[in-house]
């Protein structure tokens, strides 16, 4: 079980430093105010609008009416942290956390007794017997 958290953890956490440092470009294609193709990570189709345009007579000017919108969201470049990059709350709950989670999985060689240094009560009567009071 504790291999399996681990090796999810790791996939989970291979992922977001993936989807953190690739650059996302998004490019739309208007045609009249309506979207027409929609492009990730390349240059979105245009309508053929154009060209119907180009062919018509020379002398009519061409409205235009398709525009094109580029999104870009660049992906981080430095992933290097150092500890002098957390403040002291940071640094005191990271020291905290990592010690905690490590006495997790020390192996111990024998279950603890808590009891071992107390002797067990004197009976001085069964008092059982006694009261003649049996578990059936």
């Amino acid at each position: 079980m504790k291999k399996v958290l681990q090796q999810g953890c790791s996939v989970v956490m291979a992922v977001l430093v993936l989807l953190s440092t690739i650059s996302w470009s998004v490019d739309k294609h208007l045609c009249m105010g309506r979207v027409m193709d929609i492009s990730f990570f390349s240059h979105a189709d245009d309508c053929g609008m154009e060209v119907a345009l180009s062919l018509l007579d020379e002398d009519i000017e061409k409205p235009g009416c398709c525009d094109d919108e580029s999104f870009v969201l660049t992906g981080q470049d430095d992933l290097k942290l150092t500890w002098s990059d957390f403040d002291l709350e940071q640094q005191h709950f990271l020291f905290a956390f990592s010690t905690s989670y490590l006495d997790l999985f020390v192996p111990l060689e024998e279950l603890p007794v808590p009891h071992l240094e107390y002797p067990p009560p004197i009976l001085v009567r069964d008092i059982h017997v006694l009261d003649q009071v049996f578990l059936i």
